[in-house]
C-alpha cells in the first residue's frame, strides 16, 4: 500500500513534482493568515482530510470512488470560500483524468469545472483582495482544471494501447519463432527421415549379408554411402537456404535502429571478416543486434560507439554507451540478454564481459582457433 503514495504527486503532466509539493503546504499559509483560531482548526483539519481522501479515491472503485472525489470537491470548494486556496481543484483535475469509464469522466469533468468556475466568482465578492492579489495563478489554476483532465485521459489511454500494442508484437514473435521451429522440423523429418531409416534398414541387411553374399553386401554398403551423402547434401541445401545473419547487413539494421531512437552512431572496424565461418558470424551478429537492442532501450544513451577488431588471437565486437549503465544489481542484468549472449557465445567457445563507467561498455570475445574449424 505504501509503494502507491506517488499517486498524491501527478505524474506525466508535464509540471515538476516540486510544484505538487508546493501545492500541498500552499494550503497552511492560506489558513495561517485566518485570525481566528477556530478557522484555523477547521482549516486543517479540512486539508489533511482532503488528502486522506483523496488518497482513497485512489484505492476505490465503483460508487466509492465517486464518494470520495465528491468529498473532496465538497472540501476545494469550503477551502476556497473560506481561505481564498483554489489549489485543490489542481489536484481532483488530475484524478478525473485517471477515470477511464466515459460517462464518469465526463460527469465529473463538468461538475468540477462548474464548481471551480463558481467558487471563483463567489470568491471575488467574499475575498475580493485576496483573490485580485491571485489572479494570474487564478486564471491558471482555471486553465489546469479545463485542459489537465484531458491530458491525463489521452495519456493514460496512450500508455495502455502502447502496453496492448507490444504485447501483441511479443506474442506474434513467438508465434513466428514457433512456426520457424515447426517448419525447421518438418523440412529435418521430410530431408532425414526417410534416407536414415533406409540408412538403418541397409546397415542391418549388409551385415547380415558380410559372411552370406560378401558381393551384395558391398552392394548395399555403396548405396549406403551414397544416400548418406545425398542427406548430407540436401542438408546443406537447406541450411544454405535459411536466412543466415550476416555482420555486414547486421550493421545496417543496428544503425537503422539506433537511428530511429536518436542515438548517435559511430563504427570503427574491417566488417568483412577473414576467415570467419558462417556459423560464428551468425552468432556475433545476433550477440551484436541483442547488445544494441539493450543500449536503446534501457541505456537512455545519446551515443553509441562500435568497434569491430581483427587480431591473431580473437575477434572482439565492443559497444560503448554514454547511458546510465546498470541501475539494477548484475544477477538482474543477466536478465536483459546478457545470459542468451552468453549462451550464444559458449556454442563457439567465446566470451562476454562488460563495465560500467560513465556509461556501459560490452566486450563480446571469439578466439581465432574456434573461428578456423571449418
Amino acid at each position: 500500500m505504501m509503494q502507491n503514495w506517488f499517486h498524491l504527486f501527478p505524474k506525466n503532466t508535464g509540471v515538476s513534482p516540486y510544484l505538487w509539493l508546493v501545492f500541498c503546504i500552499m494550503p497552511f499559509y492560506f489558513i495561517v493568515r485566518s485570525s481566528s483560531t477556530v478557522e484555523v482548526i477547521i482549516g486543517i483539519i479540512l486539508t489533511l482530510l482532503f488528502f486522506a481522501s483523496y488518497r482513497l479515491s485512489f484505492l476505490s472503485k465503483g460508487w466509492p470512488l465517486y464518494f470520495w472525489v465528491s468529498t473532496d470537491m465538497v472540501i476545494s470548494l469550503t477551502m476556497t470560500w473560506l481561505f481564498g486556496y483554489i489549489y485543490f481543484s489542481l489536484f481532483l483535475a488530475m484524478f478525473i483524468g485517471h477515470i477511464q469509464r466515459k460517462a464518469g469522466f465526463i460527469t465529473l469533468y463538468v461538475i468540477l469545472l462548474v464548481s471551480t468556475i463558481a467558487s471563483v466568482i463567489i470568491g471575488f465578492f467574499m475575498e475580493t483582495d485576496m483573490f485580485l492579489t491571485q489572479m494570474p495563478f487564478i486564471i491558471i489554476c482555471v486553465i489546469g482544471v479545463i485542459l489537465l483532465p484531458f491530458n491525463m485521459y489521452n495519456q493514460i489511454k496512450q500508455d495502455k494501447l502502447e502496453e496492448q500494442l507490444e504485447d501483441a508484437n511479443e506474442q506474434i514473435s513467438k508465434l513466428m519463432v514457433m512456426e520457424e521451429r515447426q517448419r525447421i522440423a518438418r523440412d529435418l523429418h521430410d530431408t532425414l527421415g526417410q534416407k536414415l531409416s533406409l540408412i538403418g534398414l541397409k546397415s542391418d541387411l549388409a551385415g547380415k549379408l558380410v559372411t552370406v553374399d560378401p558381393d551384395t553386401a558391398k552392394n548395399e554398403l555403396t548405396d549406403i554411402r551414397q544416400t548418406a551423402r545425398t542427406a548430407l547434401k540436401e542438408v546443406r541445401e537447406m541450411v544454405s537456404n535459411m536466412r543466415g545473419t550476416n555482420l555486414k547487413e547486421e550493421i545496417v539494421h543496428v544503425k537503422q535502429i539506433l537511428d530511429a531512437a536518436q542515438i548517435e552512431v559511430s563504427i570503427d572496424g574491417d566488417l568483412k571478416l577473414i576467415q570467419t565461418p558462417s556459423f560464428v558470424e551468425n552468432v556475433l551478429s545476433m550477440c551484436l543486434k541483442e547488445a544494441v537492442t539493450n543500449v536503446v532501450k534501457h541505456s537512455k544513451a545519446t551515443v553509441c560507439h562500435i568497434t569491430i577488431c581483427q587480431s591473431p588471437d580473437e575477434l572482439l565486437i565492443r559497444v560503448q554507451d554514454d547511458g546510465i549503465g546498470m541501475r539494477y544489481p548484475i544477477s538482474e542484468a543477466e536478465g536483459h540478454g546478457l545470459s542468451g549472449m552468453r549462451e550464444r557465445l559458449e556454442f563457439v567457445n567465446g566470451s562476454l564481459d562488460f563495465k560500467i563507467e560513465q556509461g556501459t561498455t560490452l566486450n563480446i570475445r571469439v578466439p581465432n582457433v574456434i573461428q578456423q574449424i571449418e
